[in-house]
């Protein structure tokens, strides 16, 4: 369990960006292997963290790596977008400040047993938590060919998404799809030449696009945007980080929402529908990793830091 360790990206801008109160509390809603949490935790004297993960991998390494700051750190097994019950049971009314790192941690993608990458041959799985019932062989093998087609181009932005679930569904016909590698193998058949030779590895796409299906992860970042404002103290902050456009879009547009606060029609002459902003925005444009950072981890070069503040 000690091997799950994570390249925490933007890990200074996350610090600073929260702004950490010695006294404060705060959420870590995709704890991962506490690579930001130990450095909020480390900035706390009567504060608490709080560190939530669907993955109970994760959650026992962070245990490991947060066991110095053990009075001051509650840990939780949950979904981030949970954020609100969880709080509401441990009896907490408010914080000072929400973090959520929506990649996939490292160690996930890199164990090949897990079925995340497409450079190893495992089951096809792609759980986060392994109790989840969905897995990515029920998604490949039993979802019509319009709905793949659908999660392809629409959570992979797989411009061959049709020529793909066509060869899926043609394939698993004669057998089921059981493993990564014959997945990858359905993938690059069903593909042009010209799209073999581009420098992105040809399944990436896709198993993003099944990945994100299996663990129903936009609807999780929608619903965790709607929630986390509510709990957050005046002057608390929300940062999160982002890997992909479909994730950006949703935290950026619900942030403008909650800073916007009044949601009737231009035309009308008088605000009657009574909403107030509820937050600031702090990052004008999303905060990216420098040409240091990206050096030292190149899966950083797609991160997007976003930072709003509850007013």
């Amino acid at each position: 369990m000690s091997e799950f360790h994570h390249v925490s990206v933007l890990l200074d801008e996350c610090i600073q960006g929260l702004n950490i109160k010695p006294d404060g509390i705060y959420v870590d809603g995709t704890l991962g292997g506490a690579g930001h949490s130990s450095h909020i935790a480390a900035r706390l004297t009567t504060g608490r963290l709080i560190g939530i993960d669907r993955d109970p991998v994760a959650l026992q390494a962070a245990g490991e790596r947060l066991s110095p700051f053990e009075g001051r750190v509650t840990l939780v097994h949950s979904n981030f977008c949970e954020i609100a019950s969880v709080l509401k049971d441990l009896g907490i009314a408010g914080v000072d400040g929400i973090l959520l790192d929506l990649g996939v941690s490292s160690p996930q993608l890199d164990d090949g047993a897990r079925g995340f990458s497409y450079m190893a041959d495992a089951p096809l799985d792609m759980r986060m938590n392994s109790g989840d019932t969905l897995d990515a062989g029920t998604v490949v093998n039993t979802w019509s060919y319009e709905e793949l087609k659908r999660i392809l181009f629409e959570y992979g932005e797989e411009r061959y998404a049709p020529r793909i679930a066509a060869a899926i569904c043609a394939r698993r016909e004669t057998a089921p799809i059981g493993t990564t590698l014959e997945l990858v193998d359905v993938i690059r058949s069903a593909m042009p030449a010209a799209a073999l030779r581009e420098k992105q590895h040809p399944a990436k796409r896709s198993f993003q696009a099944i990945r994100i299906a299996v663990n129903d992860e936009l609807n999780s970042v929608a619903k965790v945007m709607e929630d986390a404002v509510p709990c957050l103290n005046p002057g608390g902050r929300l940062a999160v980080i982002t890997f992909h456009s479909l994730e950006d879009r949703i935290v950026k547009n619900a942030m403008a929402a909650a800073a916007r606060g009044c949601t009737c029609p231009p035309e009308f002459p008088v605000c009657v529908c009574g909403k107030k902003p509820q937050v600031r925005i702090l990052t004008r444009k999303p905060i990216v990793s420098g040409q240091e950072e990206l050096d030292r981890n190149p899966r950083a070069r797609s991160a997007k830091l976003r930072i709003c503040e509850k007013l």
